[in-house]
C-alpha cells in the first residue's frame, strides 16, 4: 500500500523510541535524522521534512511531557501530532448547495474521482449533477457519461463544444435545483497558460463553493510547484489524493498538501465508485504509524454488516454451537469491510505485520474456503465431524480445490472452534462480549 514504506520506517523510529533505555539529546538527534531520511525517501519536500524535523527536535527537547505521561511517550506522541499537522486539519465539505469544480492534470484520476464524489454524495441523500467541462480529452465526455450511469447521476455536456466556459453556464442552468454540482474540468500533460486560463474563466463562471485539486499519489516532487500554480489560478480550498492503495510514496502528495495550505478532503483507495473515503488526519496517521484506527474500523463495520445478522450469529457462538455456518458468516462480515490489508490497518499493532503478498494469499485463501462450503450439503455444515474421506474428496472435485485443502479448511475450523471455546470459558471476556454484542450492546452502534 501507498506510504507503507514511510509507515515502515516511522514504526522503526517509534519502536527505538520504545526500547530506548532513556531519552536523551543524543537519541532525539538520531531519531530526528531517522525521520528525515524517511519523508525524503517518500518524495516529501526537503523544506517540509525539515522544518517536521526540526519541530519534533525543538518539542522533544524543550516541552515537558504531560501528567502521566512518559517521556518516551511523549515523543512519539510529539512526532504523531506534528505528522498530522503537515497532512492538515479536518475539513469536510459545506453543508447546503454547492457548486463544486474539479482540477488537476491528466492522469491524476480526476474524471474517475469525479464519479465517486457524485456517489458519495448521492448516498447522503443529495441530488447531483454532473458537468462534462472536459472539451479536450477525446471522450472525456463518454467516460464521465458512463460513470454517471454507473452511479446513477445525470451528466450535461455539449459533444464537440471547444469553450468550456460556455458548457459550464449551460450545465449549472440544466442543474439549477440540484444541490450539488460537480464539475469536471480539463487537464494537460503539464501546466499550460491557455489551461490556467480555461480554469480561471470556468472559475468565474461556476462561482464554485469548492475548488478541488485532484493528485496522484504518485506524483513525486514536482506535486508541489503543481500545487502551487493550480492554487495560484483559483484558490485551491481542498484536495483529494487518489491511488492510495498503490504502492507510491505518496511524500509528494503530501508536500502538494502543504503548499495549498488546503486540507485533504478524501482519498482514492481503488477502482471502484465506492473506493474514496472522507479524509480524517489523525487516523490517516495513526495507521500510518501502526497504531490502528479502531474508530474507522467500527464506523466500516457498521456500513458493511448487517446487525441482525450479526446479532444472530453472536448470539450462536455464545451458546456454545460454533459450526462452519457461523465460520462462513464471519468470512463473509469480513469480506464485506473491504479488502484485507486495508481492515488489517485499522488493527492496532497489525499494520506491516504482514507483507502485501501474504495479505493477497489470506484473501485469496478465504475465498477458496468460502468456495468449498458452497460444495457442502446443509448437514455438513452443521456437523462438520461429518466431512470425512469420500464426502472429502466430493467436496474438493465439485470446488475445483485438491482434497488437503478440505482438511485444511477444517483444520482451520477446528482451531478456531478451540478458540472460541477458550474465549467463552473466560467469564470476564465473555461479560464483556455480552455487553458488546448483545442486543443493548448493539444499540450503541445504531445511528
Amino acid at each position: 500500500m501507498v506510504l507503507d514504506k514511510l509507515g515502515g520506517s516511522l514504526r522503526d523510529v517509534l519502536k527505538k523510541i520504545a526500547n530506548s533505555s532513556n531519552v536523551d539529546q543524543a537519541l532525539i538527534k538520531e531519531v530526528v535524522r531517522d525521520i528525515q531520511r524517511a519523508l525524503l525517501q517518500a518524495d516529501v519536500n526537503v523544506q517540509l521534512a525539515l522544518h517536521l524535523s526540526k519541530e519534533v527536535e525543538r518539542r522533544a527537547l524543550t516541552e515537558k511531557p504531560k501528567p502521566g505521561m512518559s517521556s518516551r511517550e511523549h515523543v512519539i506522541h510529539t512526532i504523531y501530532e506534528e505528522l498530522v499537522k503537515i497532512v492538515g486539519a479536518k475539513r469536510e465539505v459545506a453543508k447546503g448547495r454547492q457548486v463544486i469544480m474539479m482540477v488537476g492534470l491528466y492522469g491524476q484520476g480526476k474524471t474517475t474521482t469525479t464519479g465517486k464524489l457524485a456517489k458519495h454524495f448521492k448516498k447522503k441523500g443529495h441530488n447531483v449533477g454532473l458537468i462534462a467541462a472536459d472539451v479536450h480529452r477525446p471522450a472525456a465526455y463518454d467516460q464521465l457519461s458512463q460513470i454517471g450511469k454507473l452511479v446513477g447521476v445525470p451528466v450535461f455536456g455539449i459533444p464537440g463544444e471547444k469553450k468550456a466556459d460556455k458548457v459550464v453556464a449551460s450545465g449549472l442552468k440544466e442543474f439549477a435545483s440540484n444541490d450539488v454540482v460537480i464539475i469536471d474540468t480539463s487537464g494537460r500533460h503539464a501546466l499550460e497558460d491557455d489551461l490556467i486560463d480555461e480554469i480561471k474563466r470556468v472559475s468565474k463562471i461556476a462561482q464554485p463553493t469548492e475548488k478541488i485539486l485532484v493528485i496522484d499519489a504518485a506524483v513525486g516532487q514536482q506535486a508541489g510547484p503543481q500545487a502551487k500554480a493550480f492554487h495560484e489560478a483559483v484558490g485551491v480550498t481542498g484536495v483529494i489524493i487518489t491511488k492510495l492503495d498503490g504502492s507510491a510514496k505518496g511524500g509528494g502528495a503530501m508536500s502538494a498538501v502543504s503548499e495549498t495550505k488546503a486540507s485533504v478532503l478524501f482519498t482514492g483507495t481503488g477502482e471502484h465508485v465506492e473506493d474514496l473515503e472522507p479524509f480524517i488526519p489523525d487516523r490517516f496517521i495513526s495507521r500510518l504509524l501502526g497504531m490502528g484506527d479502531l474508530t474507522s474500523l467500527l464506523e466500516k463495520a457498521r456500513e458493511s454488516i448487517d446487525e441482525e445478522e450479526a446479532e444472530e450469529t453472536v448470539k450462536k457462538m455464545m451458546s456454545g454451537k460454533f459450526t462452519l455456518i457461523e465460520m462462513r458468516k464471519q468470512m463473509e462480515m469480513l469480506s464485506n469491510m473491504g479488502p484485507l490489508q486495508k481492515v488489517m490497518g485499522m488493527i492496532p499493532g497489525f499494520s506491516g505485520k504482514m507483507s502485501d503478498e501474504d495479505l493477497a494469499k489470506t484473501q485469496e485463501r478465504l475465498r477458496r474456503f468460502k468456495v468449498m462450503m458452497s460444495s457442502m450439503t446443509q448437514a455438513e455444515l452443521e456437523e462438520p465431524k461429518l466431512i470425512k474421506g469420500t464426502r472429502i474428496t466430493r467436496i474438493a472435485r465439485g470446488s475445483g480445490v485438491d482434497p488437503t485443502e478440505v482438511r485444511e479448511l477444517l483444520h482451520q475450523f477446528n482451531q478456531s472452534k478451540k478458540q472460541m471455546k477458550g474465549i467463552l470459558g473466560n467469564r470476564k471476556m465473555r461479560r464483556q462480549l455480552m455487553k458488546q454484542f448483545g442486543k443493548e450492546g448493539l444499540e450503541q452502534f445504531k445511528e
